[in-house]
């Protein structure tokens, strides 16, 4: 009698057998749609960024002339002592810019409409991992953590251009509180 003939999907002796059915199909994507149009690219967020960095040289310039006017008017009606102190707060400008504009572009903005005023001239939006818009308190806490890193010399580099490398296209601040920022067309 003749030896039977292997068949061709045998497994090799000592070998585990292929399965003798289908792997079970992957489920649907659980992403929220949002997550459709794709991260946002690292060019994209840096123009957003450089917007809304103008937007606080505007602060700061419309904060700095009117420190101007009022040391100005200061020194013309009671001399140069009455304007001395008024001087110094020139050095709080800069921060005092960076605040109103963080609180009101940074927090009230992402958390109503997703987006920074740059970030909306780019098309991109800020949310969280199910894909809904930050809460006023998640959205300061980011603005928070961004400013932290500003104490350490090298971070604020870093967390710029951490999206080069980024899977996800995540800066240090997003990764703070699990965000993401996504293409977003028009409208949308």
């Amino acid at each position: 009698m003749a030896a039977p003939a292997a068949s061709p999907a045998a497994a090799p002796a000592g070998a585990f057998p292929a399965p003798a059915y289908a792997p079970a199909a992957a489920p649907a994507a659980a992403y929220p749609a949002v997550f459709a149009y794709g991260y946002a690219t690292w060019g994209s967020r840096a123009i957003g960024f450089m917007v809304d960095s103008l937007l606080v040289g505007l602060v700061m310039a419309i904060l700095w002339f009117g420190m101007a006017g009022l040391i100005t008017s200061m020194t013309a009606f009671a001399g140069h002592r009455a304007a001395g102190g008024v001087c110094c707060m020139f050095l709080l400008m800069f921060p005092l810019a960076t605040l109103l504009v963080g609180i009101y572009n940074g927090v009230y903005l992402i958390a109503q409409r997703g987006s920074s005023i740059g970030q909306g001239l780019v098309n991109i939006k800020v949310v969280d991992a199910a894909g809904n818009l930050l809460t006023q308190g998640t959205a300061f806490i980011r603005l928070l953590a961004r400013a932290a890193m500003g104490f350490v010399p090298i971070l604020p580099l870093l967390d710029f251009l951490w999206p080069l490398w980024d899977l996800r296209g995540q800066t240090l601040h997003d990764k703070a509180v699990n965000c993401y920022v996504v293409n977003s067309p028009q409208g949308v």
